[in-house]
């Protein structure tokens, strides 16, 4: 009997340890932490997109534009306001045509507007600029040192002349010759035509500042007027914009704005060269020499300083200390203007 408690002790004994293992190890399981079922992942960096500088804005870009500039003669008489296509132009040269009228030169290559116009005829210094650029040139009518030119093929060209009705339509909205106008389509299959060739042969020799804030040394200069003459019709009024870095542009109190998209042209640099001008007709067509270079004015960025201006290889480049000078990325427009008056008559501008 004493034997069978011994056995019943042992068992007992046995049991418990047994409870306390278990209880020790319920324990530690309890200690382990549970895994992490919403574990924060390592963000992967983005492969960085590849940017292309356009040629005549500096403008980053996400899409290479290789296609040839677009030089195109638009109207700029009272009637012919507010022009379409203007706010898409890389660059404008504005010139005196007849007399103080003067004539816009629009180039597109980043950007080809769906419309362009009212297209006007071209002068010979106009062709000029286009042989230059290496643009495919647009206009509607010539004077007759411009037609030679034209009539030799000295550039690709396209002339309302010969594709009114055609290439070239005519608006409703105005009158002759007023209302010539060409689409971008148009100007593709103009190009296709001629057998012209639609592709960037070389880069322009402009450079361009990283940002603005590069560029703000010279002195102050937050609004500007320049004039042709002293009709109002061709007198030009620039203010500038702190907060976007940008000119606006009034002609005669009107503001300046792309009848297509109804929006404001706004201008990242505003470049003034001066040449000699002689009135060769009795129409008042002008010779305008764009050969020798001379004295010029460079507005960006809230300032203005003196420049020169050389023809490199038939391209007007603004020109500081001997070298191209550093334009702010964007939009630009060149006005010439003559000598005479010469530039301090031509220009004002206020801090």
């Amino acid at each position: 009997m004493e034997g069978k408690k011994r056995g019943w002790l042992l068992v007992l004994f046995i049991a418990m340890l047994l409870l306390s293992a278990c209880s020790k190890k319920e324990k530690v399981e309890d200690n382990v932490p549970e895994p992490q079922e919403d574990e924060e992942k390592v963000a992967v960096p983005a492969e960085p997109v590849p940017l292309y500088k356009a040629p005549f804005t500096g403008v980053m870009m996400e899409e290479e534009v290789t296609r040839r500039p677009v030089l195109a003669t638009i109207n700029n008489h009272p009637r012919a306001r507010p022009q379409s296509g203007i706010g898409d132009a890389d660059i404008i040269y504005e010139l005196a045509a007849e007399g103080n009228i003067t004539r816009l030169l629009a180039l597109f290559q980043s950007e080809l507007p769906e419309e362009i116009g009212p297209i006007r005829s071209a002068r010979d210094y106009f062709v000029h600029i286009a042989k230059g650029l290496d643009a495919f040139y647009v206009a509607h009518g010539y004077s007759p040192d411009a037609k030679q030119l034209l009539d030799s093929h000295f550039v690709d060209n396209i002339n309302g002349m010969q594709y009114d009705g055609t290439l070239f339509q005519r608006s409703k909205e105005r009158k002759a010759p007023h209302n010539s106008y060409i689409s971008g389509d148009n100007i593709i299959v103009g190009e296709e035509k001629t057998n012209s060739p639609m592709e960037i042969s070389e880069t322009p020799p402009f450079s361009f500042h990283e940002s603005i804030d590069s560029a703000k040394i010279g002195d102050m200069a937050s609004m500007m007027v320049v004039r042709y003459g002293t009709d109002p019709d061709y007198t030009s009024t620039y203010s500038y914009d702190a907060e976007n870095g940008t000119y606006s542009r009034m002609t005669n109190s009107i503001v300046t704005v792309d009848k297509s998209s109804e929006k404001q042209v706004e201008l990242s640099n505003v470049l003034v060269f001066e040449t000699t001008h002689h009135t060769i007709d009795n129409e008042g067509r002008q010779s305008v020499d764009i050969e020798s270079g001379g004295n010029g004015l460079l507005f960006h960025g809230g300032i203005v300083k003196k420049v020169k201006w050389e023809n490199r290889d038939g391209v007007l480049v603004p020109m500081e200390n001997g070298v191209p000078a550093i334009l702010v990325p964007g939009k630009t427009w060149i006005h010439i203007v003559a000598t005479n008056p010469g530039m301090e008559k031509s220009v004002t501008f206020t801090p």
